[in-house]
Formats: C-alpha cells, structure tokens, sequence
C-alpha cells in the first residue's frame, strides 16, 4: 500500500475521551466518562473572558451506577468547565436516565426520554462510550453469574459482533453447545 504524504497542518482542537469503570463494594458498577475539549490558541468567550490555549472549554463527566443487569441505578453528572453556565443546569435531566437498561436500542430511549433543549450535546455523547465500556467492565462478572445459574440458555454475548457469531470459532471453543456450523465454515 501506497503512504500519502500528510500536507502541512497545524494543530487547533484536541478533544479527549477517558472512560474508567469500577466494581463497588455494595454490588454496584460505576461507570465514568470524562470528554475535554482544547484549543491550542486563545479564544475569547462572553461568559468567561480569555479562554487561553490548553484550558478547557468544556470538561464534563458523567457517571453511571449500574447494576448486573446493566439497569441504571444512579447517574451523576459533572461540568466543571462549560462555555456558559447555563449548560450545567442540563444535567438536571440526566436523572430520567434511573431505571433504563443499556441494551439494543438504549440510546434511543434515553434521547426519547431527555430533549435536546434539555440536555448537553457532550454529555449525551458520553453516554455511548459509557456503555461499551460497561460491557468491557462487566462483562467477566455477567458471563460468570451466567455460569452460576448454570442457564443453559444462549449468553447474550453471541451474536453480538462477528468474532461471537454463532458460526464463529470463537464461539465453537467457548460455548460449543450454541456454535452453529456454517456452508463455509464447517
């Protein structure tokens, strides 16, 4: 493959994603994303003044307590640095979020049950890789509740990308009694 030659440019924004997920003492998950966003010059704001390059425009978290069934049970939103002040009252909403569960189509019942006009852009944003890395967090201690149950039904995990396609080799190692053989695989 051939390397494009990258033209002059000159660095200006940089936006920075950090997720952490913790196992509480009390059963619980936490569940945190941080998203900051920098300019590499000075920007004047109306609210704020001088916003000097490498201070946070916006710098903003949220939290989700979860439980083993990936149900929130508490949300906690913080906004230490916005463009206005008015953006902090936003995550007043976010507490509508008590109760859901992060499945298919979750994202979708949290913008149904939070307006735009209500929320914040970039704490909405959060809310995906929130719940990847829930997954990632939790996913050892589900497979492992799963196997205490001795459920002999399908883990929720197969199907879900194609690594752990029922006709994957992934899934003839781990769970052989749900692998289903492909024309092209068997």
């Amino acid at each position: 493959m051939k390397h494009r030659e990258i033209a002059s440019r000159r660095h200006l924004h940089t936006r920075s994603i950090q997720c952490h997920g913790y196992e509480r003492d009390d059963g619980l998950w936490d569940i945190e994303a941080t998203l900051t966003d920098e300019k590499t010059y000075s920007i004047s704001n109306h609210e704020r003044g001088e916003i000097r390059p490498g201070d946070a425009i916006h710098n903003m978290s949220v939290c989700l307590t979860l439980d083993l069934d990936l149900v929130i049970r508490g949300v906690r939103v913080e906004m230490p640095s916005t463009p206005f002040l008015l953006c902090r009252s936003a995550s007043d909403a976010m507490s509508r979020l008590v109760g859901l569960k992060i499945e298919a189509g979750w994202m979708r019942k949290a913008r149904d049950l939070i307006a735009r006009t209500e929320s914040c852009t970039h704490v909405m944003e959060l809310l995906g890789p929130v719940s990847t890395t829930a997954y990632q967090t939790m996913h050892w201690a589900i497979e492992e509740r799963e196997r205490e149950q001795s459920s002999r039904d399908m883990p929720a995990i197969i199907d879900q990308c194609k690594s752990l396609a029922r006709n994957s080799a992934i899934v003839k190692v781990m769970w052989p009694e749900f692998h289903e053989s492909s024309p092209d695989n068997s």
